[in-house]
């Protein structure tokens, strides 16, 4: 089922609209044109109970003051690429500088913050087409890129984003979702005592401006080991594991399951099955901004939530070993990432 509303006006007048997508289980995702946003996610607990598992705010006004990206759609280029400039074929191009010297997250206005075309397709298991063209220059990339989001939710209480893009110039494109998780509830604290599991053998070593150093760090003997379920508060206990890690075997034809999350006090849990290389693994250590309190007016607080940002490793541009993000005219960038729902008892 699909129903829509309006959600707000932007300054200069135009709409916003939220589209709701549900399926027979009551799952229920609420996705923003603006930004691509996924401001709601409705998911049972074990005892049936449906609440929001993600972090957002409850009027247009938060998504467009406030930093942190909540639920967005993250582009052209998602995370960081150092001295916001990079070169292909001899020529460089010069990116807005929006996190100190470097460029993070597509820029000063990058996909999270254009209205996207929508298409809804119901049925049952009902699906969000979006679609925007950037146009060659926009924020510095070179290249006409037009860009196709899909958001399907699934009977299995899994949510599917198919990133397409394709473009007319050599250009570079890593496109990702930006959800925040708490999985007992937006509003329920600490996610110390979460569950979590990585397939990951390696991580990015990054200086003090989050940038790669090109070094590829074993997880072996680190707090940064997930390969086998741990609680998440063990590791920010001592040290935070905001970097990107790495698969083990990288990019994979389809999708795969990745990484599990589970909440031992809900009985939630969520896998991420992705044919994506890494997942940038953010611990809300920036989630501190009082004058922009979520929904229902819940103040933010640092490790009330994580985000597992599937992507390729960011600033690849400027690494010969790591991932390829270069897209080529004739060639089609396309992925999956799908959030997969269950309860244990």
């Amino acid at each position: 089922m699909i129903a829509k509303q309006l959600f707000g006006t932007l300054p200069d007048g135009r709409a916003v609209t939220r589209y709701f997508l549900s399926n027979k289980n009551g799952m229920t995702v609420a996705v923003l044109d603006f930004g691509g946003t996924i401001q709601q996610l409705l998911v049972p607990d074990r005892r049936g109970l449906l609440q929001d598992v993600v972090f957002g705010y409850d009027d247009l006004v938060g998504y467009y003051t406030a930093d942190g990206y909540h639920g967005a759609l993250v582009g052209r280029f998602g995370n960081r690429i150092a001295g916001a400039a990079f070169e292909l074929d001899g020529k460089t191009y010069r990116l807005f500088n929006n996190d100190g010297r470097n460029h993070l997250h597509g820029g000063k206005e990058g996909f999270s913050f254009k209205i996207w075309q929508v298409v809804p397709e119901d049925g049952e298991e009902p699906k969000l087409h979006l679609s925007y063209v950037s146009p060659d220059g926009e924020e510095g990339y070179p290249g006409t890129l037009t860009v196709s989001v899909t958001y399907t939710v699934k009977k299995n209480n899994a949510l599917a984003i198919h990133y397409t893009a394709t473009t007319d110039k050599k250009t570079i494109v890593n496109l990702t979702n930006h959800s925040y998780f708490n999985l007992g509830g937006f509003a329920s604290g600490k996610i110390y005592d979460h569950l979590l599991q990585l397939d990951a053998d390696t991580f990015l070593a990054v200086d003090n401006e989050t940038i790669p150093t090109g070094e590829l760090t074993p997880v072996a003997g680190t707090a940064f080991d997930f390969r086998k379920p741990k609680p998440v508060g063990e590791a920010f206990a001592l040290a935070e594991p905001d970097h990107c890690f790495n698969f083990v075997g990288g990019k994979t034809e389809r999708p795969v399951c990745r990484a599990v999350l589970y909440d031992p006090r809900s009985g939630r849990e969520m896998k991420v099955l992705t044919d994506q290389p890494c997942v940038q693994f953010y611990t809300a250590n920036y989630m501190k901004n009082p004058a922009h309190p979520f929904k229902g007016g819940y103040p933010q607080n640092v490790h009330n939530a994580l985000c597992l940002e599937t992507q390729c490793m960011p600033d690849s541009i400027h690494h010969e070993h790591f991932t390829n993000t270069v897209l080529l005219p004739g060639q089609t960038y396309d992925t999956t990432t799908e959030y997969v729902f269950s309860i244990r008892p």
